[in-house]
């Protein structure tokens, strides 16, 4: 199972973001658990300066905007 975060101020991309990650996930089969973080705190805490940042099994895997489709895959495959 992949563990996701999502920070982000819990903006409309913030969700888009956790929404889009959720389907990609259930179209390739994967488990994931996704947690969105909008605490302001946790995101200074570790580096998050553009939103929405994901971050994949403890690793930032993007910053800031909608990620593309392609990226999300990938993120999920690896």
């Amino acid at each position: 199972m992949k563990e996701i975060k999502v920070y982000g101020p819990g903006c409309g991309r913030c969700s888009a973001t956790a929404k889009m990650i959720e389907e990609a996930a259930a179209s390739l089969g994967v488990e994931v658990n996704i947690e969105k973080v909008t605490d302001m705190v946790e995101l200074a805490r570790h580096g998050i300066l553009s939103t929405p940042s994901v971050v994949v099994d403890g690793k930032v895997v993007h910053a800031g905007g909608l990620p593309k489709a392609e990226a999300i895959n990938g993120w999920l495959k690896s």
